[in-house]
């Protein structure tokens, strides 16, 4: 009993013990957790899933770092374009650990020595990128362009640090006050080039435009004015056919139709005079049976 008693004194110490010596020798990846294991220093296994894993107590050391994107954000820089102009560039990049080991072995797991290492490579290629275009160039929508093309070379460059490069952006380009008038300058030239130049446009089709609609309307009104003479002329020739045909039916009958209406127009409120010899031919429906003119 007294040996069991014994035995029992020292059972938490080997518990103790066992979950001390479990605990040292485990070690856990979270999701956005990547991890290298080292042995007196050296590298010994890299790229750990997340879950649980096992070291050998006091002779490995576990490196855990964050794998999710990081995001650089740098502070406003001066550049000079190819004209020799200066622009403030504020830009971020967006990077993530790509090579866990080679990150360890670059930059000895530093995230702050990553983004001043990173820094300096890409703001060496704005640099070189900047120098190479025109002030135009940069704020037009060439920007795109030029920020891919960054983008790139960026991420050849973070390759010996064992991290990738996602993105690099552009948040706001200023240009400082000795540049601006002369920039705002050029612009607005360049701005009423191009308006004078629509308007020279604008106007030369108007004109275009106006004589064609001209064109078109001596063309509408000649063929209206044919038409209409040709329907005239028909009508015309079918009323000289009507009033043939009706004289033809009973001259006496038409030659009185006609000669009232001369009467009527001659002897109207008009008020104008008229000497006829009283035996003319026009008062010839006024004489008496006998021929005679009336008294």
């Amino acid at each position: 009993m007294d040996m069991i008693s014994k035995y029992k004194n020292f059972l938490p110490a080997v518990l103790v013990g066992l979950l001390l010596l479990i605990w040292s020798s485990t070690f856990i990846v979270n999701e956005w957790q990547t991890a290298i294991k080292l042995r007196l220093g050296e590298i010994t296994g890299t790229d750990y899933t997340p879950g649980l894993h096992f070291k050998v107590p006091l002779l490995n050391e576990i490196k855990l770092f964050d794998r999710r994107i990081q995001t650089l954000d740098s502070s406003p820089q001066r550049y000079l374009t190819v004209e020799q102009k200066a622009v403030i560039v504020d830009y971020y990049v967006k990077w993530r650990i790509s090579n866990p080991a080679q990150f360890f072995r670059s930059t000895s797991g530093s995230s702050s020595r990553t983004a001043k290492l990173l820094g300096e490579r890409i703001g060496g290629s704005l640099r070189e990128e900047f120098g190479r275009r025109t002030i135009q160039e940069v704020v037009s929508e060439e920007r795109t362009e030029l920020m891919a093309e960054l983008t790139k070379k960026a991420d050849l460059q973070a390759n010996t640090l064992g991290v990738e490069v996602i993105d690099v952006r552009v948040k706001k380009i200023d240009l400082p006050p000795e540049v601006s008038e002369s920039v705002y300058m050029r612009m607005r030239a360049e701005r009423e080039r191009v308006a004078s130049d629509l308007r020279a446009k604008g106007k030369e089709a108007g004109e275009r435009i106006r004589a064609d609609a001209d064109r078109q309307r001596t063309v509408i009104l000649a063929e209206a004015y044919k038409e209409s003479e040709e329907a005239r002329g028909e009508g015309d020739a079918k009323a000289t056919d009507i009033y043939a045909a009706a004289f033809s039916a009973n001259p006496d009958f038409y030659s009185f139709y006609r000669s009232l209406n001369a009467y009527r127009g001659a002897f109207g409120p008009g008020g104008d005079m008229m000497v006829l010899q009283p035996d003319s031919e026009f008062f010839r429906f006024f004489r008496n049976q006998d021929g005679k003119a009336p008294q």
